[in-house]
């Protein structure tokens, strides 16, 4: 097992891609702290990684509240020890045009999607330094490569997120450290079928019909689907990985070639 005796954070870890890499994680020998808001979706995690005789531990958390996410650490503290693995999933989409987008929408994209994202990193740094060893893995989106109307605010916050990858990733690598974002297209989860019920209210297509609009927006011409992240982001985890920092590596079917 690649990462046999490490601990892990995956917050937005409840369902699908988040759950996907608590999983994937696990049993590649993890102990995992699952993260997220509904406390149900995260037991049923839990509940999965210790049926396969794995620790891990189950935490309500709002990744914008400094104090939520440090109490998810200490959490993680008081069980383990030690920090090897951040996994920065949670995040939120909206869709509205930029200029009717409320500014209280706006600063909620920024907090939960970018905000949260350096507020559990920092929290992770200073577990991690001093040890000289760790790995961050920011899940991004294709909308931190590319704009997409609807979606302005997402999309202007998961590029902050590749400019606070590739900043972190300076600043640590010498310390041990790797920093990296995966970028994924349209993935089997909550905000595509969200996305799916929002293109079929507003083109009044049948839900089929959206989904396969989505699809075709890849080369591939399908939806990911959330183990094909996660096995991403196990790679990254270890030490096969330990040459790459400050990268981005999309998983989108070719929507997004650079």
């Amino acid at each position: 097992m690649r990462l046999e005796g490490k601990t892990a954070i995956v917050t937005g870890g409840g369902r699908g891609i988040g759950e996907a890499i608590a999983l994937a994680l696990a049993g590649e020998g993890c102990s995992v702290a699952v993260a997220g808001r509904t406390r149900e979706y995260l037991e049923k995690v839990t509940g999965r990684i210790q049926a396969s005789g794995r620790d891990a531990l189950a935490v309500v958390c709002d990744v914008s509240d400094p104090g939520s996410v440090e109490e998810l650490f200490a959490q993680a503290d008081e069980r383990w020890g030690k920090l090897d693995i951040l996994v920065n999933n949670a995040g939120q989409s909206h869709s509205e045009l930029l200029h009717r987008l409320p500014l209280d929408t706006w600063k909620h994209m920024l907090d939960v999607n970018l905000t949260g994202t350096f507020i559990c990193s920092q929290a992770a740094l200073k577990r991690m330094l001093p040890r000289k060893s760790g790995r961050i893995i920011n899940i991004a989106s294709t909308a931190a490569r590319i704009g997409f109307r609807y979606a302005g605010a997402y999309a202007s916050a998961k590029h902050g997120v590749l400019g606070l990858t590739r900043s972190m990733a300076l600043e640590t690598a010498t310390s041990g450290i790797t920093v990296n974002s995966i970028c994924p297209g349209w993935v089997e989860s909550d905000m595509l079928h969200q996305a799916i019920q929002t293109i079929s209210a507003k083109t009044k297509r049948p839900p089929e019909e959206a989904r396969q609009f989505l699809a075709n927006e890849s080369p591939q011409k399908r939806i990911i689907q959330p183990e094909e992240i996660a096995l991403a982001a196990v790679w990254l985890a270890s030490e096969e990985a330990r040459g790459v920092t400050g990268q981005a590596i999309n998983i989108d079917g070719g929507q997004v070639m650079s």
